[in-house]
C-alpha cells in the first residue's frame, strides 16, 4: 500500500488544455473513484498516475516519492484496462504470471505460488489451464484482475473495468471488488462514468467536470450534500428547478416562476435567486392535498417502480414512485417532500 499525491496536474494536447490544475491526496489503502462524463479527463488523469501519459505541469508522488518522470515499470503500480488485454495464446495461469516474469519477481516456484494465490482470490483457481477464449466475459475480467494484483502493487489502477459486462455480472463484480479490496487493502484508483459503481465501491468519490474537480467526498456526502447544480444532476439525476427564496409565513419558502410555493428547511439561510434540487426518489405524488402542483406528461414503467415525467412551473420534473400509484397523462398531481431533503444551490 502507498499514498498518492497529485499536485497541480495539468495536461494539454496540442494547444487544448484538458486538465486544469488538479490537486488530490489519496491515503494509503483508500479506494477512490474518479467519476465523470466522457471527456472530463478522468482516464487521462489515471494514465498520468500510471506513467502512460506525460504530465504537462505538476507532480505525481507515490509512496512519498516523486515519480513524475519515471516510466510505468518503475512506479510499482498495476493497471487493469477496460479491454482486459489478455494474451490469447497463453493459459489463464500464464496470463496472470506474465507481469511477474517481465519484472523478474521471484523464481518459477515462487511465481506459481503467487499465481495460485491471485487466482484463488478471484475464485478462478480451477481454471488456470484454460485459454482466455474458453472463458466467459466475467471470467476474463477476473483473470485480468488477478493479473493486476499478482505482484501486490503499491497502487491498483482500474480503468472502467466493468463496462463490458452485462448488468447482472456488473453487480456481481462490484461485490467481488469490494471484498477483494477489504482483503488486500490496496490503494485503488477506479475510473468510471457510472454513478452507481462509484457510490457502491468507493471510500471517496472525486467528481470531475471539464478537467476540474467539481466536488469530492464520501459517497454519502456526494449524494446527499451536492455542492453544485452539476453535482446534483450527475449524482442521482436530481431535478433542478429555478426559484426565488423568500420568507414565508412559517419560514423560508421557494417561490417558483408560476407563483407556487414550496416550504424549505427552517435553517435555510439563502435568500434571492437560487436553484432547488429535488431527488426523484424523495418526491411524493398524490391526487389531492396542499402543495405545489405538477402536470403529468407520461409514465415510464420500471418494474418495481414508476417514473413520472411532469412539468413544474415550465420545467421538467421526474419522480420515482411505487408501481401501484397510477396517474393519467395530463393530470395535475400534488407534490410533497421532506424539507430537510431539499437542497438549495446558490446561482
Amino acid at each position: 500500500m502507498a499514498n498518492v499525491r497529485l499536485t497541480n496536474i495539468r495536461k494539454s494536447f496540442n494547444k487544448t488544455e484538458v486538465l486544469h490544475g488538479i490537486s488530490l491526496d489519496i491515503a494509503s489503502g483508500e479506494f477512490i473513484s474518479l467519476l465523470g462524463a466522457s471527456g472530463c479527463g478522468k482516464t487521462t488523469l489515471l494514465r498520468m498516475v500510471a506513467g502512460l501519459e506525460t504530465v504537462s505541469a505538476g507532480n505525481v508522488e507515490i509512496d512519498n516519492r516523486d515519480v513524475t518522470e519515471l516510466p510505468p515499470e518503475q512506479r510499482d503500480i498495476a493497471m487493469m484496462f477496460q479491454s482486459y488485454a489478455l494474451l490469447p495464446h497463453l493459459s489463464v495461469a500464464e496470463n496472470v504470471r506474465f507481469p511477474l516474469r517481465m519484472r523478474g519477481i521471484g523464481n518459477r516456484d515462487e511465481q506459481q505460488e503467487k499465481v495460485k494465490a491471485a487466482l484463488e482470490t478471484v475464485q478462478l483457481g480451477h481454471l488456470g489451464e484454460r485459454k482466455p477464449r474458453q472463458l466467459s466475459g466475467g471470467q476474463q475480467q477476473r483473470v485480468a484482475l488477478a493479473r493486476a494484483i499478482v505482484s501486490t502493487p503499491k497502487v491498483l489502477l482500474l480503468d472502467e473495468p466493468l463496462s463490458n459486462l452485462d448488468a447482472r455480472l456488473r453487480e456481481d463484480m462490484q461485490v467481488e471488488l469490494i471484498e477483494i479490496h477489504q482483503r488486500l487493502k490496496l490503494t485503488t484508483i477506479f475510473v468510471t462514468h457510472d454513478q452507481e459503481e462509484a457510490l457502491s465501491l468507493s471510500d471517496r468519490i472525486v467528481l470531475l467536470n471539464a478537467g476540474k474537480i467539481e466536488q469530492q467526498g464520501t459517497p454519502d456526502e456526494i449524494y446527499n450534500q451536492p455542492a453544485t447544480g452539476f453535482a446534483s444532476n450527475f449524482i442521482g439525476s436530481a431535478n433542478l428547478v429555478p426559484a426565488e427564496i423568500i420568507d414565508g409565513a412559517n419560514g423560508p419558502v421557494a417561490k417558483f416562476a408560476d407563483g407556487q410555493l414550496l416550504s424549505l428547511d427552517a435553517q435555510e439561510k439563502t435568500r434571492g435567486a437560487a436553484t432547488i434540487a429535488l431527488r426523484q426518489e424523495d418526491l411524493t405524488l398524490s391526487a389531492k392535498g396542499s402543495g405545489p402542483k405538477a402536470r403529468v406528461r407520461t409514465r415510464v414503467f420500471l418494474g418495481a417502480r414508476n417514473r413520472y415525467v411532469m412539468t413544474l412551473a415550465g420545467h421538467p420534473l421526474r419522480a420515482l414512485t411505487a408501481n401501484d400509484l397510477e396517474f393519467a397523462d395530463g393530470q395535475d398531481v400534488v407534490l410533497s417532500i421532506d424539507p430537510a431533503r431539499i437542497r438549495v444551490i446558490r446561482d
